[in-house]
């Protein structure tokens, strides 16, 4: 630590230190460190710095190992010096090789300037080893204060990443962002949450404080596996574990395809009571990105949610949908996907932020998923928006259902009608056709079944039990590579 004086500042301005951080990250006295004498022996001249302000090691989140690493801002800065690096390595190297989950505490000015005037030999960095972690192990980055260069590039190559309110990250801080470009701007509006959890994408979710982002980041890891050679969790706690009608779901979701609804509210209504655990929310928000428990077991949860965009799909969206399903498909979570979009979303904007490629990467993270897949169709699915919602025929689903007023088509037939010229008959014809919903595709056996909107929750269980075979045997990495950030 960097001395009585820097801890006691940092304690009159209500931060934590390093330590303290990896202690309320971890179950309570399970931290065991490593590395501590690195830089504490130094050259002449040289002042030491403990622990190279990166204090490492392992230890236990809900009684499972992990692995751990904080910046230790008091010490140099945070800044990554020699042994820092090769203790950043370390930990990579051990999640790879014991199979366990990795998660960085972020605040840190970046690589040590003095690093040049040194000698050291060839070795790899921890970017190259959380690029060969990805899709092995659950990783996790919770940016605690200023996060600055080879330090931030962490957090875009994680699984996961957090800030808590007061936090940054940025490629090179304002002083080098003024000497570079002249730009004057301060800290929290270059790289602060709102930037990066609302704009950029490139944090997941923000925390109001350091505490909160620590209790999110342990929260994140008891919905995955420790490792991808594993079956996603099951939880035995609490009691709404079985079957239970939703009574509710009629009062939350309109009959009026055309009238917006919060499908948050139908999720935490369908999920495993207080299990519900949205990753990205402030990002592309036409979808609706989750994790929970239904029926005590783990599942990934991808919904268009209509009270935004009336849940067509544009790049942010579709681009947030498509690698959290690669994720969760990486580490075996069956992916629940509940359709009610109009479609790709239309118009000259979309087409230059690249909507079809963003819907077509979504579209593919869907068709190679391998883990179990589970469709629902609330109340509407028109063209590539149902595709990418994984509703296509035989699309290797474990279970196809639809609610009995889904509309469906290639498009809405008022719209599909007049592009294409229709004539009063043609027109009513393609209103039938668009009246039939959910029933004429049942027929050819599109869907498995029309159901009761109030026994959602009760059918999707019975899914999950029919692929159990598949979720709990014997698991390997689905694909060489993992998900790319």
């Amino acid at each position: 630590m960097g001395g009585t004086a820097k801890l006691e500042k940092r304690r009159a301005d209500g931060a934590l230190n390093a330590r303290e951080r990896i202690d309320l990250l971890l179950d309570a006295g399970t931290f065991r460190e490593f590395g501590t004498l690195t830089a504490g022996i130094t050259e002449e001249g040289e002042r030491p710095a403990p622990a190279d302000a990166f204090p490492a090691g392992f230890g236990e989140i809900h009684g499972r190992p992990v692995l751990v690493g904080a910046e230790d801002f008091t010490v140099m800065g945070g800044s990554i010096g020699l042994a820092a690096a090769d203790k950043r390595y370390r930990l990579t190297q051990l999640a790879a090789q014991e199979r366990v989950p990795l998660v960085f505490l972020l605040e840190g000015a970046g690589h040590r300037m003095t690093n040049a005037l040194k000698g050291h030999g060839r070795t790899p960095n921890d970017l190259q080893g959380l690029v060969d972690l990805s899709g092995l192990v659950p990783t996790v980055c919770v940016v605690l204060g200023a996060s600055a260069g080879h330090g931030a590039l962490a957090a875009p190559l994680m699984n996961f990443a957090i800030m808590q309110e007061s936090a940054s990250l940025f490629t090179a801080g304002p002083p080098l962002v003024e000497a570079a470009t002249g730009e004057k701007i301060e800290k929290h509006d270059l790289g602060g949450p709102n930037v990066h959890v609302k704009i950029s994408g490139v944090v997941h979710n923000r925390a109001p404080d350091e505490r909160e982002a620590l209790a999110m980041a342990r929260d994140y890891l008891r919905y995955f596996p420790s490792s991808a050679w594993e079956a996603a969790p099951r939880t035995s706690a609490g009691e709404d574990h079985g079957e239970r009608r939703l009574d509710k779901i009629l009062e939350l979701i309109p009959p009026d395809s055309f009238k917006p609804y919060k499908m948050r509210r139908v999720l935490e209504c369908l999920v495993d009571e207080g299990t519900f655990f949205e990753v990205q929310p402030e990002f592309g928000a036409a979808v609706i990105t989750a994790l929970g428990f239904l029926g005590g077991e783990s599942v990934a949860i991808v919904a268009n949610d209509p009270s935004a965009k009336a849940g067509a799909l544009d790049t942010n969206a579709a681009n947030k949908a498509a690698r959290f399903v690669e994720i969760a498909g990486s580490f075996h979570l069956p992916v629940v996907f509940l359709a009610d979009n109009p479609g790709v979303q239309a118009g000259s904007k979309a087409e230059r932020e690249g909507a079809l490629r963003a819907a077509a990467r979504m579209f593919a993270a869907q068709r190679r998923l391998q883990s179990p897949k589970l469709h629902v169709t609330v109340r509407k699915a028109f063209g590539f928006g149902s595709s990418v919602m994984a509703m296509n025929p035989f699309d290797a689903q474990t279970l196809s259902i639809a609610f009995p007023g889904a509309t469906l088509g290639a498009m809405p037939a008022g719209s599909g009608g007049k592009a294409a010229h229709a004539d009063e008959a043609e027109q009513a014809a393609l209103d039938a056709m668009q009246s039939g919903g959910p029933y004429q595709v049942a027929s050819t056996l599109g869907f498995d079944e029309v159901i009761d909107p109030r026994e959602l929750r009760n059918v999707l269980l019975a899914g999950l039990s029919l692929a159990r075979a598949r979720s709990e045997g014997t698991h390997e990495p689905v694909a060489r590579f993992g998900p790319l950030p």
